[in-house]
């Protein structure tokens, strides 16, 4: 099975910023989002056979705390959505384009310079192909960012028409899969 996780609250997150890939830590509340995550697994006997995170700071933190002493490889198609030009920008007042995109994922282009949402559902679809057969008999965490989840997600629901997208994801919100007995992958279930 795979436990898919949002990493923790940064100070850009509390400040409505829009990070990408800029590597900022967790802050002392993120920190205990992981912390809560890391007491639920261990309250239900749920331990870690391989951990996988984006290479971001935060998402390194989160999945060292919620899988305390299991070794954790980087994986680079975890990494956050690339918002190109965005990067930095105040979430309260956003660029025009960028605040039409936000409002209708599905029907609106990415804007110029972002990365495209079909090339985040290819790169993270890649992966967990990659590690299906492990998620057969191994409990897998992957710690990553809100769109890049988000399109994991889109790519385990093909039925989902997009849905993912305008989804709300906090901070340390855990989604679960599994590879069932027909081979393919479930549909994924908030934790």
């Amino acid at each position: 099975m795979i436990y898919i996780v949002r990493h923790g609250q940064t100070e850009k997150n509390k400040a409505n910023v829009l990070q990408g890939r800029s590597d900022v830590p967790l802050n002392e509340v993120g920190i205990r989002q992981a912390e809560d995550v890391r007491d639920r697994f261990r309250s239900l006997g749920i331990q870690f056979d391989k951990v996988y995170t984006s290479p971001l700071i935060r998402a390194v933190q989160t999945a060292e705390i919620i899988a305390e002493g299991a070794s954790s490889m980087i994986e680079g198609r975890l990494i956050e959505m690339d918002y190109g030009p965005y990067e930095g920008m105040d979430l309260a007042q956003p660029a025009p384009e960028v605040m039409a995109f936000f409002q209708d994922f599905v029907h609106i282009s990415t804007p110029e310079g972002m990365e495209a949402l079909s090339a985040v559902v290819a790169r993270l679809g890649t992966f967990l192909e990659e590690i299906r057969e492990e998620a057969v008999s191994q409990n897998i965490l992957l710690s990553t960012h809100a769109i890049a989840m988000k399109g994991a997600l889109e790519y385990l629901t093909p039925t989902s028409g997009g849905s993912y997208w305008s989804k709300y994801i906090g901070n340390c919100a855990v989604y679960t899969a599994e590879v069932g007995a027909d081979g393919h992958w479930t549909i994924p279930q908030e934790w």
